[in-house]
């Protein structure tokens, strides 16, 4: 609920934006976010999900220390370091090319991506202790605090390009206010979070007398160190590059080879697309709670219902994507062309590609948190690598007259390629 709550105000605060500022100051902010949050994605989610997964494992053996936690802000810190020498040594593309000469916009994007690497330290944090609540109160924070730096503009607070792009800058900054918070409730607590860990040690000791989870490589999951949480975080990255791959590759490949027509024929498909990005902002509820909880349940070896959370996660989806799509085909053109207009005409069969290729796009987020869950994250990236390289490759080895349609196909053969390859990687799980 507070994942779906964000996306609401991060929607107001592009729209109080779009009313207090000019056309070009709007263009430079929208252009702003996109940087910061897909550099954002990319580098720091795969801290998040190593801390997400490794806590909740931790817990459910009932082991204590901090050492995960030094390994994890150490692989965070040096990720904050590289993107702040690439950005500095970079300042003149990214200041005069990206931001159109914005000495502002661009420092305001450098404090925004280093202050992320703390607050996704903070979600896997509270995603792997399971404080859900917490969680959705951090990034319910974060963009309200955002949509009020626009709103400041809009009655005349303040005035200006610059105050609303602080908010991007700010949001994070804020929203770690819940950080004190969740430890203080931690400490105040201990006797109840000593009781919850001993049961939880006694559950994974009486599974483990005859089932013992081995990472890869046939390690026990209980060393932790710098070189497996590397390790982990890296084969993650990769995942997060895929997936930006698959939602951007195809707006950006038309615009790059349309000539005249590109940019309003880039911005088309990427409306289309949007079918598939929504739905994947809500989907981050499931994969920020599914992961330590499947990681739990692996680690006291309880495949049954381990199994059972994965089926009936992919039923629902099912479900969802089968809606969708009946919505698509019976008023898909006509809602397309309520929300945004323009001079192309949206195709019903194309809009319910992409409606199935968005229930096969989150079915294989699912089998791809299995796969971690399972330690089986080096596996996971190779399938993301081979569906968005095969998605790549479509788009450019053929040039369809019909561009858009193109894109529609590649999406969901994807999309499908990768839910095939995730499946057969949650079956080998299995065995």
């Amino acid at each position: 609920m507070g994942i779906g709550v964000t996306g609401l105000f991060t929607y107001a605060y592009f729209s109080l934006s779009s009313h207090a500022l000019s056309a070009a100051e709007y263009g430079a902010i929208t252009l702003l976010w996109s940087a910061v949050f897909v550099t954002v994605s990319v580098l720091y989610r795969p801290v998040e999900q190593l801390l997400s997964r490794t806590i909740a494992d931790r817990d459910a053996r009932g082991q204590s220390g901090t050492g995960h936690l030094r390994v994890a802000a150490t692989i965070q810190l040096g990720l904050g370091l590289a993107f702040a020498g690439t950005a500095l040594a970079l300042r003149e593309p990214i200041q005069g090319g990206l931001l159109g000469g914005s000495a502002t916009l661009y420092w305001i994007l450098i404090v925004a991506v280093l202050s992320y690497a703390a607050s996704y330290f903070a979600r896997g944090f509270l995603a792997g202790h399971r404080r859900f609540g917490l969680y959705g109160g951090l990034v319910l924070m974060e963009s309200v605090s955002r949509c009020l730096f626009a709103g400041a503009v809009v009655v005349g607070i303040a005035s200006g390009q610059a105050v609303a792009a602080l908010g991007i800058a700010a949001a994070p900054i804020v929203s770690l206010g819940v950080v004190p918070w969740a430890l203080g409730r931690r400490l105040r607590r201990p006797g109840e979070r000593v009781a919850v860990g001993a049961t939880d040690l006694a559950v994974a000791l009486e599974a483990t007398e005859t089932v013992e989870p081995r990472a890869e490589g046939g390690r026990a999951d209980t060393e932790f160190t710098l070189a497996r949480g590397s390790g982990f975080a890296a084969a993650v990255l990769v995942v997060m590059v895929c997936e930006q791959t698959f939602l951007n590759a195809g707006p950006l490949l038309v615009k790059a080879t349309e000539g005249v027509r590109g940019a309003a024929l880039a911005g088309f498909v990427f409306n289309v697309l949007l079918i598939a990005r929504a739905p994947l902002q809500l989907f981050q509820a499931v994969q920020t709670s599914i992961l330590p909880h499947l990681t739990r349940l692996r680690a006291g070896g309880e495949t049954d219902p381990f199994r059972r959370s994965v089926n009936l996660t992919l039923a629902a989806i099912a479900a969802f994507a089968g809606v969708v799509c009946l919505v698509l085909l019976t008023l898909g053109p006509a809602l397309m062309d309520l929300f945004f207009g323009g001079d192309f005409a949206y195709a019903r069969g194309g809009l319910v590609l992409v409606g199935v290729g968005m229930g096969l796009y989150l079915a294989a987020a699912t089998l791809n948190q299995a796969a971690l869950a399972r330690a089986q994250a080096r596996a996971a990236a190779l399938c993301w690598a081979v569906a968005a390289a095969a998605f790549v490759g479509f788009l450019l080895a053929w040039r369809l007259e019909d561009r858009v349609l193109q894109v529609e196909v590649g999406f969901v053969g994807a999309a499908g390629l990768l839910c095939v390859l995730l499946g057969g990687l949650y079956r080998a799980g299995e065995r």
